[in-house]
This record gives structure tokens, C-alpha cells and sequence, in this order.
């Protein structure tokens, strides 16, 4: 069963494979709902988000909701790793949490399909994956990583049971990430992917990557990546890779 829609910006699909069709249309409503509201409390662009408001200056933090004090966690842990690279302050002073809150809703999505006995599918939040068990028995999920400087070419293929994976990049959206400790928009890579085995995780990371450059695969393999493929402004692409014990990728070919 799958299904397709826009929300957060961009476009969500949902594969749902061998499972009950009744439990599963329920399951993916759930699903959906957790994006939508997502959107509604996070979004930049809508003024009555609880986002918005809290860069107004019009929200108390003990005002407050549980969901955005945890985003707001997840992304100060993420600029004291990164030794300041990843901030969601933007470079003239206001708050955007894009490079937490897709990965985040996404991942809470794919958490609320398991937790209703979805063991079988594949969530692509605008080329942002969550996969889960197979598609068919003894397969894993493929997910295709976009070259940067051709759309129609593929740069990497990755093989997953069980993972996420998340990819930032300037190729679309343009300078849209910048490095929170100078605040320049001018990042020394173009694409970065990264394997994880949360969504959450992959998207911090890969902002991160892309901002950091050169020393961004190690230091994301340091915190949490299973593997990483940057790809700099010029030179080739490189791939790092951890351990293979607990890695949600079993293979990787560009």
C-alpha cells in the first residue's frame, strides 16, 4: 500500500509492504497527522506556528511545548558536538529548526508505524529515508542517491535493513546551511549523506557535514553514523564507513 503527500515542504511518500490493509490505512493516517502537526508547530513560514512565535520573542521557555524543548535539545547537543558548526540560529539572528525537524518528524512517523506493527516499509521524506524489514522476502530496500550536478544520474546505491538515510545538499535549495561558528553560507561541500541508524541522527549529521567539510565523515562516524558520502565542491566523492557491526548498510557503490 502506498501513499503520497505534501507536507513539511516537500513531497512524503509511504511504502507499506505485507501487512494488514486495515491496520495499515490506520497506521498511515497516524503517520501522516505526526508530519502535518509537525509542520503546523515548526514551520518558519507560517506565523502562527509555535516557532514563529518563539522568535518573536512571545513564548516564555516554560511556555514552551514538550516537543519543540526536545528539538531544541536535540539541536544544542548537536552545536556543542560540532564544537558550534551546527547552530539553528541563522546567521541574522533567527531561529530555524529545519535541520532537525524533518528528520525528527519523520523518524517519530516511522516510530508510530512500528509501534502499530508495521514491520515492512519505506518512508522518503524528500529523499530523506527511513526503511524498515524488506519489500519483498530476502531483499532490502535500495535507496538511490542523487548526483549533485545531474539529476538524472545516480552517485551512490545504498542497501538497507532497518536504517536511515539522509542527504544535505545545495544542489536544490541552494545556500540554505550555513556554519554556525562564522556564519558563512559558502560550504565547502556540495552534497553529504549519511547512514544512521535513526533518522534524527542522519539529519543533524549530514547539516553538519556539509558545513564542516574535510573532517565531517570522521567526526559523524565519531557520533553516531553508520556511513558517510561527502562530496566536495571539487574532487571526487568519498566514503566513509564504520564498523560493520551494527552498520544498517550492507553495501555502497558509486
Amino acid at each position: 500500500m502506498r501513499r503520497v503527500e505534501e507536507v513539511m515542504g516537500t513531497v512524503v511518500s509511504l511504502d507499506v509492504r505485507h501487512a494488514d490493509p486495515v491496520a495499515t490505512e490506520a497506521a498511515m493516517e497516524h503517520a501522516f497527522a505526526v508530519l502535518h502537526e509537525a509542520d503546523e508547530r515548526f514551520s518558519p513560514f507560517r506565523p502562527d506556528s509555535e516557532l514563529s512565535r518563539l522568535d518573536r520573542g512571545e513564548l516564555a521557555d516554560d511556555e514552551l511545548s514538550a516537543d519543540m524543548r526536545e528539538v531544541l535539545a536535540i539541536a544544542e547537543r548537536a552545536r556543542t558536538d560540532s564544537d558550534g558548526v551546527f547552530d539553528v540560529h541563522t546567521p541574522d539572528g533567527r531561529l530555524d529548526t529545519n535541520g532537525v525537524v524533518k528528520g525528527w518528524a519523520a523518524q517519530r512517523a516511522a516510530d508510530g508505524l512500528v509501534a502499530a506493527g508495521i514491520a515492512d516499509f519505506f518512508l522518503n521524506a524528500g529523499g530523506d529515508v527511513v526503511a524498515r524489514g524488506e519489500p519483498e522476502p530476502g531483499q532490502a530496500w535500495q535507496v538511490g542517491v542523487r548526483h549533485p550536478t545531474d539529476p538524472l544520474a545516480v552517485l551512490a546505491v545504498l542497501t538497507v535493513r532497518d536504517g536511515a538515510v539522509a542527504t544535505s545538499g545545495t544542489y536544490e535549495r541552494g545556500a540554505h546551511v550555513w556554519d554556525g561558528r562564522t556564519g558563512s553560507r559558502d560550504v565547502p561541500l556540495v552534497a553529504a549523506t549519511v547512514v544512521a541508524a535513526d533518522l534524527t541522527v542522519a539529519d543533524v549529521l549530514a547539516t553538519t557535514v556539509l558545513a564542516m567539510g574535510d573532517p565531517g565523515p570522521a567526526w559523524a562516524i565519531a557520533h553516531g553514523a553508520a556511513a558517510v558520502l561527502a562530496v566536495p565542491v571539487d574532487g571526487p566523492a568519498t566514503m566513509l564507513v564504520a564498523s560493520p557491526e551494527g552498520v544498517p548498510m550492507e553495501t555502497a557503490a558509486g
